[in-house]
């Protein structure tokens, strides 16, 4: 059973608005055994809207929209999609009652543009917005479905979690969508590709691999469409078996969770405290640390050490060692390290010493490069990387990086 998004706005198309309805949407499909083929955005015309849903039903069994149900002249889906289910704007009463309650005490007086949303298809079934006063229309179209909510995100997944959802799958049979991914970094896409070539081959058709690059690293997503769903689960996990065996030290993490939430997970596991001393990063990682709910179970604190004197009088990083070698070198980065541990009182600590460009680089020392250090009960480990030219995406890998070679350090224990 296959579904298509369609999000209708201007402001979607312009970059206005970043449409993450159709991202949320896509998430909780899968999550119910529904398959979303595609997914597109379009203009607020008639024309667009007509030859999208025209497209859509052709390819699909549910069409799902969102968008243009607001009370104002430029919103028209909702008079478009009555011209194409050739029905009449009818009067709800029902739906005008709960917007009166919904708008009760927000508002001295119902007006004609409130009013006007109360009117829906004749043909469509309308379904109660308990969040926003925009209608949610369903409409039966032979054995197809096209739903059409409203754009504002928050209540496109009330009506989505509470009544599209569980509708759908009275109406429709979905099979069991297993998905397992496995975080690797550290290693070239068309290089790991090569390496898992035989081991790709040796999966059963029913699951599939998908690599999703992106700075550094790789998500390596299984998917399992079967309705056997204990065999699949078997198959999965003797495949992850497999790939530790074959690339095991550059893997990070079985779970599709962001590298700081994995650390911060290890963390409370081991009931330690980590520490950041941030040059080039300027307080990125500590950030990314603290972003999770309940970090404070784990982080201690950071000290963004930009310029050398606040190496030195916070992390004792040694003058001559900063005149010998310069901020960006092993020595001074290992020192930041030791110093963040110790004046925190942590029991790990990273450091991060760099060029993020886009000036300063060297012959020796070009742009990109960083040096990173990890400290803990191991000692002090480091190593140097060349990240590129990109600003961002260097404070970006840089602070990655850090978490996962803690991550990877500490896992081992």
């Amino acid at each position: 059973m296959n579904v298509e998004i369609i999000t209708i706005g201007d402001e979607l198309l312009i970059g206005q608005v970043v449409d993450t309805n159709s991202a949320w949407m896509g998430q909780e499909l899968n999550k119910q055994g529904f398959a979303v083929s595609r997914i597109s955005s379009i203009q607020d015309t008639a024309k667009a809207i007509k030859e999208s849903l025209d497209e859509a039903i052709a390819r699909v069994d549910v069409v799902l929209m969102t968008g243009g149900l607001g009370p104002t002249k430029d919103d028209i889906t909702k008079e478009t999609l009555a011209e194409y289910f050739d029905s009449e704007l009818v009067f709800n009463q029902q739906m005008y009652d709960d917007l009166c309650d919904l708008l009760k005490g927000r508002v001295k007086n119902i007006n004609s543009l409130n009013r006007s949303q109360a009117y829906v298809p004749d043909k469509c079934t309308p379904i109660k917005n308990p969040v926003g006063t925009a209608p949610i229309m369903w409409f039966n179209h032979g054995k197809k479905v096209v739903v059409s909510m409203p754009g504002v995100p928050s209540e496109m997944k009330e009506a989505m979690a509470n009544q599209i959802i569980p509708r759908l799958k009275m109406r429709f049979e979905t099979q069991n969508i297993i998905h397992k991914t496995v975080l690797v970094f550290n290693i070239p896409e068309a290089v790991l590709a090569e390496q898992l070539e035989d081991w790709e081959e040796s999966m059963p058709d029913y699951i599939s691999l998908a690599y999703l690059p992106s700075p550094g690293r790789i998500r390596l997503r299984l998917t399992a469409r079967t309705d056997q769903e204990e065999l699949a689960l078997e198959d999965i996990s003797r495949l992850v078996e497999t790939l530790h065996e074959i690339i095991g030290d550059n893997i990070y993490g079985d779970e599709d969770l962001p590298v700081q939430v994995l650390l911060g997970n290890e963390l409370i596991a081991q009931s330690k405290f980590v520490a950041v001393a941030e040059s080039c990063t300027g307080g990125y990682i500590g950030h990314l640390l603290t972003s999770k709910a309940g970090s404070s179970a784990y982080f201690k604190g950071g000290i963004i050490a930009y310029e050398n004197a606040v190496k030195q009088n916070l992390l004792g990083v040694c003058e001559e060692d900063l005149i010998e070698y310069g901020a960006v070198s092993r020595s001074v980065v290992e020192q930041m390290a030791t110093g963040a541990k110790n004046a925190l009182n942590a029991d790990y600590a990273v450091a991060t010493s760099g060029i993020a460009g886009p000036d300063g680089g060297t012959e020796e020392k070009p742009l990109g490069t960083v040096w990173i250090s990890i400290a803990g009960d191991f000692g002090v480990e480091s190593q140097v990387f060349q990240f590129g030219k990109l600003r961002e995406r260097n404070i970006q890998r840089a602070a990655d990086m850090a978490m996962v070679m803690l991550l990877q350090k500490i896992k081992k224990k």
